[in-house]
C-alpha cells in the first residue's frame, strides 16, 4: 500500500514583498506541519533544483518567473499573482513531496544542484570587442546573462562560425529552463 503521506499539512502566510511594497505580486511563506528534511535530496532528484544546501537542508528550483524554496520545515514562493495560485502551486509541491517520499527506494537522491556554465568560460569564447551589437554594455555582461540561458550562441553577431559553434557546443552541455 505504501508509505504513510510525509507532509499531511501546513499553513500558507501570503504577503506583499517588503523591500517594495508597491510590487503586484505576493509571497507565500507555507509553515509546514511535518520536517520533511529526509526527503529533500529525492525531491531534488526528482524536480532537477537549480541549488541544493545540505546544512540546513534546502532545494531551489526557479520555475516560470518564480522562485521556490523548500525547506525541511517551510516552503517559500515568490513573484505569485494572488492567494490561488500560491494555494495551487504549495499544493502541487505537498503531492510531489509525498510522490517523492513514497517512490525513493526507486529515486537517486540528488545532494547537489543544476550544474551551471561558468562566466569566464563563455567570456574566453567571445570576440571581447565590447562593441554592443548584442544589446548588452559588454561582452562580461553578455557572458553573466549566458549562464542562465538568457543569451546564447546565437545572440552574439561579432561571433565567427567557428567561435559560434564551439560555444554552442560549450553551452549545449548544460540544460535550461
Amino acid at each position: 500500500m505504501g508509505e504513510p503521506m510525509l507532509l499531511k499539512g501546513y499553513r500558507e502566510e501570503i504577503s506583499k514583498p517588503t523591500c517594495n511594497n508597491t510590487f503586484q505580486s505576493l509571497h507565500c511563506i507555507a509553515h509546514l506541519d511535518e520536517d520533511i528534511s529526509d526527503v529533500l535530496p529525492y525531491l531534488n532528484s526528482v524536480l532537477g533544483g537549480d541549488s541544493y544546501i545540505k546544512n540546513p537542508p534546502s532545494v531551489t528550483f526557479k520555475t516560470q518567473g518564480k522562485l521556490i524554496t523548500v525547506h525541511g520545515n517551510k516552503i517559500a514562493v515568490n513573484a505569485l499573482r494572488d492567494e490561488d495560485e500560491a494555494h495551487h502551486i504549495i499544493e502541487w509541491l505537498k503531492r510531489e513531496i509525498n510522490n517523492s517520499w513514497e517512490n525513493r527506494a526507486t529515486i537517486i537522491p540528488k545532494y547537489e544542484g543544476k550544474s551551471k556554465p561558468k562566466i569566464l568560460d563563455i567570456f574566453k569564447l567571445l570576440p571581447k570587442t565590447n562593441c554592443r551589437k548584442c544589446g548588452q554594455p559588454t561582452c562580461m555582461m553578455f557572458s553573466s546573462l549566458a549562464t542562465e540561458g538568457i543569451k546564447g550562441y546565437g545572440d552574439c553577431p561579432e561571433l565567427t562560425a567557428d567561435s559560434a559553434n564551439g560555444l554552442k557546443n560549450y553551452l549545449c552541455r548544460f540544460i535550461f529552463d
